[in-house]
């Protein structure tokens, strides 16, 4: 058929650039769009709520590393999906949203239209890298292509389309074909030999690590050992280096990273933005010579650095290892040291928030080394995040930046869908999970295999600390829950209530193996 109403069109659009799941809601505006959802061989998943799509988007991207994509309606179901959007903004995740709007002659009319915005398009545009509206099919097709391209090509971060209903139901001839796209990745020796210099001279070197630098993982584990050098990572890039050795972790939270980033003499942060969430504090703590590579041009101009490289940073790493050949990989760093500086940390995170850590080694004990985790915004995740190692990167997913609650379970969902007979793991807090709890039925009804942890302290734990910090009676912090074990049961899913970390072990194992999902309920107390 080479005319079809054009939300059809789209459809099958993205699958020839293959893509391969929808997430979404169907509506009488964007019903057009699920037109050609079976025709062209795609996978839709029903969420119960837009926000629940966004985060399955979001789950499927960061396990895929291809776009997340979501069908939203005009208005409610645009506003809906804005919090997944943000966040993955925040996190640099590759997800296209595709809505419907209100035919061309009433957008910003305010005739009190169904679904009607004010500026739908502006609204979207305050979450995402751009947001804009194709007026005729070449504009939609044009836009599609320009989001993947830069999804492939540049920093990723979501993009909004949006489309008239009176422009998709219109019939419209099919899409170009794919075109090949190539991206050289050259970079200058002597821009490369500005990094190789610092580090060929220095005796403490340092590298500071962000989600920006795992697709080049491989080669900078080699760079960075033969180097001698030192290293920290964020929690966006756990997992690039194995636990021990001269690896810091994901430690630079912890107030006394600065001192050690200080006694380094070169400081090189790649694919980093160095953000509050990040730190923590105002500064990274550097005090010599301070190198930024990042493709992201915005950021390499944040703060002062003695040298800014806008490149790739796994093109980076490359050169670098090609030209290693004159470096003397010695180091005034020691194995000891780093050693005795990891367990002192791991000793302040215990303290600070007793109980969490036993039941974090039990769980990592229980797991798989390849399980995927998808954590939300609670006390648990906060500490196990300092201190899980991880044996590759993209292993744990975890809402930083942006920080909403509601996202480890429908982004867990949309994780497992992209990861089929792989382990994938939600851990989310009691006050947390009752944001987007509904999602629990989109994996009963996929009988998706997937352990849910629900971590169950009664309360807004971290709210409630930092309003005792701030010397705030604490207020609105403790609410009543319901049954979550008969909760999971009224939904089909698998429960668990285990008594002693034992237990727990045996429910995580379990649960790994039975078909649908299971909620094993913890109490915070468990480990008491």
């Amino acid at each position: 058929m080479s005319q079809r109403p054009l939300g059809a069109q789209i459809s099958h659009m993205l699958k020839s650039r293959g893509v391969e799941v929808i997430f979404g809601i169907p509506g009488v505006h964007n019903q057009e769009m699920y037109r050609g959802i079976e025709e062209a061989g795609l996978t839709h998943v029903l969420a119960r709520h837009e926000q629940g799509a966004g985060f399955m988007a979001d789950g499927y991207a960061r396990a895929t590393g291809k776009p997340g994509v979501a069908y939203v309606i005009t208005g409610p179901g645009l506003c809906n999906i804005m919090t997944p959007m943000g966040q993955a903004y925040s996190d640099s995740v590759p997800m296209l949203v595709i809505s419907s709007c209100l035919n061309r002659a009433d957008l910003g009319m305010g005739r009190g239209r169904l679904h009607e915005m004010k500026d739908q398009e502006i609204a979207a545009g305050t979450v995402c890298d751009w947001s804009l509206t194709a007026m005729d099919a070449d504009s939609a097709y044009q836009l599609i292509d320009r989001a993947l391209t830069e999804f492939a090509t540049g920093r990723k971060r979501p993009k909004h389309i949006q489309v008239p209903i009176e422009v998709l139901e219109a019939l419209a001839p099919a899409a170009p074909p794919p075109t090949t796209q190539v991206t050289a990745g050259y970079i200058p020796d002597d821009v490369t030999k500005i990094v190789f210099d610092a580090i060929a001279t220095a005796k403490r070197p340092l590298f500071v690590f962000g989600g920006g630098a795992r697709e080049g993982a491989d080669v900078w584990r080699d760079v960075v050992t033969s180097a001698g050098a030192a290293s920290f990572v964020t929690y966006a890039a756990m997992g690039m280096f194995p636990e021990g050795g001269l690896h810091f972790g994901s430690s630079l939270a912890r107030p006394g990273s600065a001192e050690v980033i200080a006694s380094a003499d070169v400081v090189i942060a790649v694919g980093t933005e160095l953000s509050e969430t990040d730190l923590w504090r105002d500064d990274l703590g550097q005090s010599g010579t301070f190198i930024r590579i990042d493709i992201d041009a915005d950021e390499l101009n944040d703060r002062p650095a003695t040298a800014r490289i806008h490149a790739d940073a796994g093109q980076i790493a490359k050169e670098l290892w090609r030209m290693r050949g004159d470096w003397s990989g010695q180091t005034e760093w020691t194995e000891t040291a780093v050693a005795e500086q990891r367990q002192k940390w791991r000793a302040e995170v215990n303290s600070e928030r007793p109980g969490i850590l036993p039941v974090a080694d039990a769980l990592r004990v229980a797991l798989p080394a390849d399980t995927v985790v998808y954590s939300d915004m609670t006390q648990f995740a906060y500490a196990a995040l300092e201190i899980w190692p991880m044996s590759a990167p993209n292993l744990w997913h975890h809402p930083t930046g942006f920080g909403t609650l509601g996202y480890a379970l429908p982004a867990a969902i949309g994780g497992a869908i992209a990861r089929k007979g792989q382990p994938t793991v939600a851990i989310a807090g009691d006050y947390g999970f009752q944001y987007t709890l509904q999602e629990l039925m989109v994996a009963v009804e996929l009988q998706l295999n997937l352990p849910i942890i629900l971590w169950d302290n009664g309360k807004l734990g971290e709210i409630e600390d930092s309003m005792v910090a701030a010397q705030i009676a604490p207020n609105a912090v403790i609410q009543q829950n319901p049954d979550f074990v008969k909760f999971a049961e009224a939904f089909g899913a698998a429960s668990a209530a285990p008594e002693s970390l034992d237990e727990l072990q045996d429910a995580v194992r379990k649960a790994l193996e039975t078909q649908g999902p299971t909620l094993i309920y913890v109490n915070a107390k468990i480990a008491i």
